[in-house]
């Protein structure tokens, strides 16, 4: 049995394993690798243990021990207030300010996982204020940072447009943006209204910090405000209302007006210099992040008591377990053992749609970048021939690797459920991870009856 065959056993039987029995599957990833590594590939520790995620670990850490910081002395809270009086107190447009927020930050140049490090936090801080599916706003927030992604100036759009003029094929960077960016957007739609987003578009936050809920029949009740006080709510209807029902809070306790005192403005200036650096310096978001936390800590260290134990610890092991694993698959070529099989096959449409699924599949696990700059060639041999369109293909393979960011096993889903609410986490994360494992199967499959079938482009 060769290698390549033993480490996707190992792959499975990490699910498996983890799915069935009470056991940890970060903790047992690492175990499987060392299994793998030492019996049937012979890898020292050394080996096994370059590839942990350390830039993952780091950011992971570094972006939730930020935030629960910045939780602590309320500058969450008063972003949140600040947001709402943007929107207008219509609850359902902040997860597509979230959406546009982050489609607009890597489309600039941030890369993916840094731009849903920035927002991901405060996306989720609103979620839990006002009630939003936390799948919602973190699936809202990943596909606007996909949707951004493959701009001309971005890092994916970047990296796939240079593979194309590499090996001499013709592209087309615009074309590649906008299917990627109005994909991302039809997804959201669908996203929306699955999770819960028709429940918000009757629900408004008054100038008192209360929600106020319009219903279509007379006699309905609409749920307490979540925001900045603590209501009782029944329901009336006005006389000519035609039998509107609106929500009228009761009772109000007010909590009072927040304002920007010093520990405030130090974590928003650390956060503007999380922005900065990642956007235009292109420092590592980790890393700043956890320069920031050291600096509040020292300057404010009332606000950081007890923020240490608020860090993600098991999604951190999770996450960074599985893509230890995958990395010692990546190191002895099973990944490339995979699209070689690909390239072999006769028939250019299933190779493509075989090329599109394999990128998604792996994705799911590793780097999209990665997988973006090693695929591409690979489905060289079919471009040449003529017989699929070169941006039809590169198109849908962009678009299949990168939805399935939405998984839990990479940064970017990750990141969401790090930063999701600790009693929901376990929800989030399994919602993610059959969501990220639908979008492997489903999105290749969908892109390549759009954009290769047809040999439109």
């Amino acid at each position: 049995m060769s290698d390549h065959v033993i480490s996707i056993i190992g792959l499975v039987l990490i699910f498996t394993v983890a799915t069935v029995f009470s056991v940890h599957m970060g903790a047992l990833a690492i175990v499987v690798a060392f299994v793998v590594g030492t019996a049937f590939v012979h890898e020292s520790a050394d080996d096994i243990f370059a590839g942990f995620p350390g830039d993952l670990f780091v950011v992971l850490v570094g972006v939730t021990f930020l935030f629960a910081i910045a939780k602590n002395n309320g500058t969450v809270s008063w972003l949140v207030h600040g947001a709402m009086r943007v929107v207008r107190g219509r609850i359902a447009l902040i997860p597509w300010i979230m959406f546009l927020v982050t489609a607009v930050l890597t489309a600039v140049g941030a890369v993916v996982p840094a731009a849903v490090a920035l927002v991901a936090p405060i996306g989720l801080g609103f979620a839990k204020r006002y009630r939003i599916n936390p799948l919602l706003m973190g699936l809202l927030i990943i596909n606007g940072a996909s949707a951004g992604g493959f701009s001309p100036i971005s890092v994916f759009g970047s990296i796939t447009n240079g593979v194309m003029s590499r090996n001499n094929l013709p592209g087309n960077p615009a074309l590649l943006f906008l299917c990627s960016f109005l994909f991302n957007v039809v997804l959201s739609l669908f996203v929306f209204f699955l999770f819960g987003g028709r429940t918000l578009l009757g629900r408004r936050e008054t100038a008192a910090g209360r929600t106020v809920t319009a219903a279509l029949s007379s006699g309905s009740s609409a749920p307490s405000g979540a925001s900045g006080s603590s209501v009782s709510a029944t329901a009336v209807a006005p006389a000519g209302s035609g039998g509107l029902a609106v929500a009228v809070a009761a009772e109000p306790v007010e909590e009072p007006p927040l304002t920007l005192d010093r520990a405030r403005v130090l974590t928003l200036l650390g956060l503007l210099s999380l922005v900065v650096g990642s956007l235009f310096f292109d420092l590592n978001v980790g890393l700043m992040a956890l320069t920031v936390t050291v600096v509040l800590s020292l300057v404010s260290p009332e606000s950081a008591k007890g923020a240490v134990d608020k860090c993600a610890w098991s999604t951190v092991l999770l996450v960074c377990g599985i893509v230890t694993f995958v990395s010692l698959m990546e190191r002895i070529g099973t990944i490339d053992y995979l699209g070689e099989g690909v390239a072999s096959v006769r028939t250019p449409l299933l190779g493509a749609l075989l090329i599109c699924l394999i990128g998604a599949v792996v994705s799911a696990f590793a780097s999209t970048t990665g997988i973006l700059g090693a695929l591409i060639p690979l489905a060289v041999p079919f471009l040449l021939g003529g017989q699929v369109g070169t941006v039809g293909l590169i198109v849908a393979l962009a678009i299949s690797a990168s939805v399935v960011d939405s998984s839990p096993f990479s940064t970017s889903g990750a990141l969401v459920v790090a930063n999701s609410p600790e009693e929901r986490r376990d929800t989030v994360f399994r919602g993610l991870m059959g969501w990220g494992l639908a979008m492997a199967v489903v999105v290749p499959a969908v892109t390549w009856g759009v954009f290769v079938v047809p040999g439109w482009f």
